[in-house]
């Protein structure tokens, strides 16, 4: 009688095993990292267009946005809805920042791959280190079913984040970032929106005649060549590591500036090491989230800014020191 139970026994195990495992599985796709593994590719691959509410300072604007993605090329338009009537129109990395009240269009290039959402978790965030991510609840924004993660971060170095993101595409609806006491002190929003749908050229292209507009093209920072540099900072804060360091030739100066980026995955800060003018700016300053330190070191002058807390350019600016 055993002999006939036994291999019943077994087949059960298995069952309960194939079960284990596939719940396991389906928890792991569900899980806050898989939703921001899908988001990284949703911001990159998806077209959409709709209304955007974004909150800075104390302000408040709509801006009408549109953004497809053909062979690889974004392209991408975002006009205020109030004030001077601002339009941002790209074409894969050239933009042109249209300001019809003083008819003049500035040319300028940009790297990321996202104008709204250029500060989201990357791959190389380290959860458990210095930041804790979580699933918090579910609910709706902008007309579609949503699910709110947040990322802590576990001090004052770096903010943390709210992400609300479409059930169905990981798509980001909604951001803020969250300052050490959790209040939010940037938010992005869609009051509406319609994804992954065909987009009119006209609604990518500007709406004012430039014909008689004035152009001025911004220098753009040319990175010559990745780099070993004596220069690095002796106190980082927890987590910050350099990830790049190029030369590069600004339009304003002939020697070129020394570019180190600092990274945890998700906070970022450029520290630019020049040549020492006596009229450059030095002390903190911000400007909406984006913070900047500079002083004189010698015969330099340092510069680091990243959207971070003012606390983290200025330890991070004044720890530069040459090997």
């Amino acid at each position: 009688m055993f002999a006939l139970r036994r291999p019943l026994l077994v087949r059960h195990t298995l069952v309960v095993v194939g079960l284990l495992a596939a719940q396991a599985a389906a928890a792991d796709s569900h899980s806050p990292e898989s939703w921001l593994q899908r988001m990284s590719v949703a911001v990159q691959s998806t077209s959409y267009s709709g209304t955007v509410i974004r909150v800075q300072g104390g302000k408040t604007e709509a801006l009408k946005v549109a953004r497809e993605i053909q062979d690889g090329v974004v392209r991408e338009k975002i006009a205020a809805q109030e004030g001077n009537g601002l339009e941002i129109i790209r074409v894969g990395n050239e933009v042109h920042c249209i300001l019809p009240d003083r008819k003049s269009v500035l040319v300028e290039e940009w790297e990321d791959q996202s104008t709204l959402f250029s500060t989201l978790p990357s791959s190389e965030i380290r959860f458990g280190n210095e930041y804790d991510v979580a699933i918090v609840r579910e609910g709706r924004v902008a007309g579609r079913d949503a699910v709110l993660i947040a990322v802590r971060s576990h001090d004052r170095y770096r903010y943390g984040q709210r992400i609300w993101l479409d059930v169905e595409t990981a798509f980001p609806l909604q951001t803020q970032l969250i300052a050490d006491d959790g209040s939010a002190i940037e938010q992005v929003k869609f009051a509406d929106i319609s994804l992954n749908e065909k987009i009119q050229a006209s609604a990518l292209a500007p709406s004012y005649s430039t014909e008689n507009f004035r152009w001025f093209n911004q220098p753009a920072r040319h990175a010559n060549r990745t780099i070993e540099t004596e220069w690095s900072s002796d106190s980082l804060p927890q987590g910050f590591r350099a990830i790049a360091t190029h030369e590069e030739k600004m339009a304003e100066s002939e020697e070129p500036v020394i570019h180190i980026l600092y990274s945890d995955g998700l906070a970022n800060v450029s520290v630019f090491i020049a040549a020492a003018d006596d009229n450059e700016m030095r002390g903190v300053s911000q400007v909406g989230v984006s913070s900047s330190f500079s002083l004189a070191s010698g015969d330099r002058h340092i510069t680091a800014v990243g959207e971070v807390p003012p606390i983290t350019v200025e330890q991070i600016a004044t720890g530069m020191r040459r090997r």
